[in-house]
């Protein structure tokens, strides 16, 4: 049985013990049919910002108003691309000259101790290490007139678009030359499956057809981004494997890289090659096209045909919803909440669709590129803590089950730094490569494997989770703790450190508030699975947490950083993360003086520049901190702010942030953020919903929710 397979029994289990656990209770469970449905995203015309996805969690398919990616060119320049991908699809240049990671190396000097870091970022083996490998698209599926002219924007006319998410099947209506269209799609939720269901008269007529067409890649010289490359199409092969009325299999290669496709339909078809990478499908009699379109990176057998994926889909679906927690704003009167919930339900369906992959996603998922397609691991804990904050811990699962399998090579990464244990990189191929740039210097993405092990943990507090995880939380505390340096008096941590405020130089930077905390909350954690197996404390991990460095301040508010600590003296350093709130909110306030985060916090909602560079996810951490200091009505205002850049959400859901028309860290950060002040934390206030204000206004029912430790 497959991953996804024994995910999908999973969900659907789920759901069942949740409406037996509210029936127990005596409560009427939210009507969580109708709390979806009512914020299905509909389309009456075209909206660049707002193309659609069906998918699978490694699979994706993001689709224009005609109901496949028919106008690539306009929606890519004027919102978000259009595109197909699955995490497994990879492609590497070729490398003659042999570069290797070192080639990258800089020197830097402290403590006593010379070690090199990857860091250079120019020249030709930096670029190479930088952009290999990168992500591969897969086919572009569009309309076209039966001559194979392409069609016009004006062209689609009476649109009527509909996702509906309780299905996971998108539906669009429209006309052609005063014909009705119809376009049904979905994807398989066990396997890399699209389903397409076409019906219009420009069918039999022959004046509509469906056209397959296979790119070389992405234009690497762009790294957000990049659009489709169809240039140089004798440097890749199509070959075509099988081909007649029901099916067109097809292989495509470029250097070592290779994938299958095949399309596989109900109804006889006519299939033509335009070039060599592009193929036209119609029905050879009819107003109607079934058919699958299937990808994988290896071979391909017999797919269900389209009528069972869009069956399958919807079952699928459905268990979901039932699955995990729920929060339905219905009765409030703050005119905000209706937004809120439907940024909730929209990014519950954004993150299932990308995040469910063995690879951990990259920032735009499965949408759009950007960096490559490689994944940054200091926003693994944003990508995925929600899933088990809302009762699916099988998303974190997938995302742990990748740091299972790259641990060697994260133990090579650390016995290279005069380590102990594992150190995890930040910009990472599937393989584990670390790739050049100030990326190396990040160390706020070290404790995130052992936090999310401790959700997991309390998801299913089993002996067996404790097995699954402890190497990797003693791995990675082991070099958590070689990481800190003796001063003479305390245990420092760096310098070289690039901290989560990125706009500090890391050859200087020692001891940030954020990263400390982190520290003294991952060691702390893992003494406690130590415990739990029946191990007595790590000697070498209790003498540093005994005597780590204090969180940095000054005048009374926590500052970014001891050795600059010129938060509150410089505007210019008021932008970018206010990563030391994290030290109370999205933890638990390890060496946290709550007096101090106050003031803190009220400085940053009062002088923090939020309209010059902010990201979509500081906003819920911010409403994260406001919760735990008991502020629910600065925590619903900061987390719906609207008077800055990247906070606003598409009509797709989507949350575009400068440069990034896609930024899935905002939608995964945002149900982190919910999760917490609807299931509260420990040691919260003892009432329901505590992250939410009780003055009348906001009315919430929520269930199913985990505390955040």
């Amino acid at each position: 049985m497959s991953d996804r397979e024994t995910n999908m029994r999973r969900v659907t289990a789920l759901a069942l013990i949740l409406i037996s656990s509210a029936a127990l209770a005596g409560t009427a469970p939210i009507d969580r049919k109708s709390l979806v449905e009512r914020h299905n995203p509909q389309l009456n015309g075209i909206d660049p910002w707002a193309p659609l996805s069906v998918g699978n969690g490694q699979f994706c398919f993001t689709a224009d108003v005609t109901g496949l990616q028919t106008f690539p060119e306009h929606y890519g320049r004027q919102g978000i691309a259009l595109e197909t991908q699955a995490r497994w699809s990879w492609h590497e240049d070729p490398n003659p000259n042999g570069y290797k990671l070192a080639d990258a190396n800089r020197d830097y000097t402290a403590h006593g101790q010379t070690v090199g870091y990857p860091t250079i970022m120019d020249g030709p083996a930096a670029t190479w290490l930088r952009t290999n490998p990168h992500v591969w698209p897969l086919g572009q599926l569009s309309l076209r007139r039966g001559d194979g002219s392409a069609l016009a924007l004006a062209d689609i006319r009476d649109i009527d678009q509909k996702l509906d998410m309780w299905k996971g099947v998108l539906t669009s209506r429209y006309t052609i030359d005063g014909q009705p269209v119809s376009v049904i799609t979905a994807v398989s939720p066990q396997r890399d499956t699209l389903a397409v269901r076409i019906q219009s008269p420009l069918l039999a007529s022959g004046k509509l057809k469906v056209q397959l067409a296979l790119p070389r890649g992405y234009d690497m010289s762009v790294k957000y981004n990049p659009p489709l490359d169809w240039s140089q199409p004798a440097s890749h092969i199509t070959r075509i494997t099988a081909r007649g009325a029901h099916v067109l299999a097809l292989e495509h290669r470029r250097d070592t890289a290779r994938y299958a496709a095949a399309v596989q339909s109900a109804q006889a078809m006519s299939v033509s090659q335009s070039a060599p990478h592009t193929f036209r499908l119609a029905p050879r009699h009819g107003a109607a096209l079934d058919f699958t379109l299937s990808y994988a990176a290896a071979s391909l057998g017999a797919a269900p045909d389209a009528a069972q994926v869009i069956a399958h889909s919807a079952a699928h679906w459905q268990a979901f919803w039932r699955s995990g927690a729920a929060i339905d704003f219905t009765g409030s009167t703050d005119p905000r909440a209706a937004e809120l919930e439907r940024r909730v339900v929209l990014s519950q369906y954004l993150t299932a669709i990308q995040f469910g992959g063995d690879f951990p996603p990259q920032e735009s998922g499965l949408t759009t590129t950007t960096w490559y397609g490689k994944n940054h691991t200091e926003m693994i804990w944003w990508h995925t803590a929600h899933f088990a904050l809302w009762g699916r811990p099988q998303y974190l699962e997938n995302a742990l089950r990748w740091y299972r399998m790259t641990l060697p090579v994260a133990r090579q990464i650390a016995a290279g730094r005069g380590l102990k244990g594992a150190r995890w990189p930040k910009m990472t191929s599937p393989q584990g490569r670390e790739s050049p740039g100030g990326n190396p210097l990040i160390a706020w993405n070290q404790p995130h494997v052992i936090h999310l092990a401790e959700l997991l943990y309390r998801s299913e507090p089993t002996p067996q989770t404790l097995e699954r995880y402890r190497e990797l939380v003693f791995a990675t505390a082991d070099a958590m703790a070689s990481m800190l340096h003796w001063d003479g008096q305390r245990y420092v941590l760096g310098p070289p450190l690039w901290i989560a405020q990125e706009i500090y130089d890391p050859a200087t930077s020692m001891n940030p508030g954020y990263e400390l905390s982190y520290w003294a909350t991952g060691l702390a954690l893992a003494q406690q699975w130590r415990a739990r197996l029946g191990l007595p404390p790590d000697a070498d991990w209790e003498k540093k947490l005994h005597q780590l460095s204090a969180l940095p301040q000054k005048d009374g508010k926590y500052v970014a950083l001891e050795s600059m600590p010129d938060t509150w003296d410089n505007p210019a350093s008021r932008h970018d993360h206010p990563s030391f709130l994290m030290s109370l909110g999205q933890l638990p306030g390890a060496g946290v003086d709550r007096a101090v985060m106050r003031r803190t916090l009220d400085a940053v909602l009062s002088d923090w520049d939020f309209k010059t560079k902010i990201w979509g996810w500081d906003y819920p951490m911010i409403a994260m901190t406001a919760a735990r200091l008991d502020a629910p009505q600065q925590a619903v205002d900061v987390l719906l702010k609207n008077d800055g850049p990247n906070n606003a959400y598409t009509a797709a859901g989507h949350n575009p942030n400068t440069d990034l028309p896609v930024y899935l860290p905002g939608n995964s950060s945002l149900l982190a953020a919910v999760a917490m002040m609807a299931g509260g934390w420990d040691g919260a206030p003892r009432r329901a919903t505590p992250g939410f204000p009780q003055d009348g206004r906001w009315v919430v029912r929520a269930e199913g929710f985990q505390p955040l430790p």
